[in-house]
């Protein structure tokens, strides 16, 4: 209970934060929202789309996973700031639950995702997209457990590197391939056979064809459970591994 307490002040906290320049959610998702508006009309022919949905329901789940990794990857720059700002330092004296100061900031950059996420989809309702509401809800599941993963992480190496400038260059080095294997903008299935092998190393490979397959209405195929089950298991363990790194320095 005292957890689930300290989580919730945590979340609120950080929620306020957010409410008070909400400026940034939408930052966030003017990219998107470029790349919905200025490149997904240029699918149809490059994929050979029967419709305008038909690329739509290709290009807007990958978009969204996109989403999810950039937009939690680089959340440890705010942590950065807490930390230079003595506020992480103020939580030693607490007696707040360590994994709760983590949790507490994850879940609010989920709750930040989901907004952005239902902002593109009903943008790409306007381009005839159509999907089923237990479908899109589902992905939205896996698009949550992306965020809580790649969040959970950036604030463990942000705890670790206390540095933006070392943090900017990691995350990078690490988003570019992870978006180039994922076949976030294009599927893979018109990559050459050895960069598919590549890919099914790729865990987030597995997300988008999921979410994809959800978009598609095709709750029974494979990709959707399996998916679900690679991301819960990567999220634990992210937020396992960050919550030692909150342990350790707020001690």
């Amino acid at each position: 209970m005292k957890f689930a307490r300290d989580t919730w002040l945590i979340f609120q906290r950080q929620l306020q934060l957010l409410l008070r320049n909400p400026v940034w959610v939408f930052v966030g998702v003017f990219q998107p929202v470029m790349y919905l508006l200025l490149f997904a009309p240029l699918l149809k022919p490059a994929l050979n789309a029967p419709t305008q949905a038909a690329a739509y329901k290709i290009f807007v789940p990958g978009l969204l996973v996109l989403l999810a990794i950039f937009g939690g990857l680089f959340q440890g720059f705010g942590l950065i700031a807490e930390l230079r700002a003595g506020v992480i330092e103020r939580s030693r004296v607490t007696p707040i639950s360590r994994l709760a100061l983590l949790l507490g900031r994850s879940l609010r950059d989920v709750v930040s995702l989901i907004v952005q996420a239902v902002i593109i989809t009903l943008l790409a309702l306007l381009f005839d997209l159509r999907v089923f509401i237990g479908d899109l809800l589902l992905a939205y599941l896996m698009l949550a457990l992306i965020a809580l993963m790649t969040s959970a992480v950036s604030y463990g190496v942000a705890l670790k590197v206390k540095s933006e400038d070392a943090l900017a260059p990691l995350m990078n080095t690490v988003a570019q391939p992870v978006l180039l294997l994922s076949g976030i903008l294009l599927p893979l299935t018109f990559a050459p056979g050895w960069l598919q092998g590549v890919a099914e190393w790729n865990p987030f490979s597995w997300a988008v064809d999921g979410t994809r397959a959800l978009f598609a209405g095709d709750l029974a195929n494979e990709k959707v459970w399996q998916g679900l089950a690679i991301i819960a298991v990567l999220a634990a363990a992210g937020v396992f591994w960050a919550a030692r790194q909150f342990a350790r320095s707020v001690r």
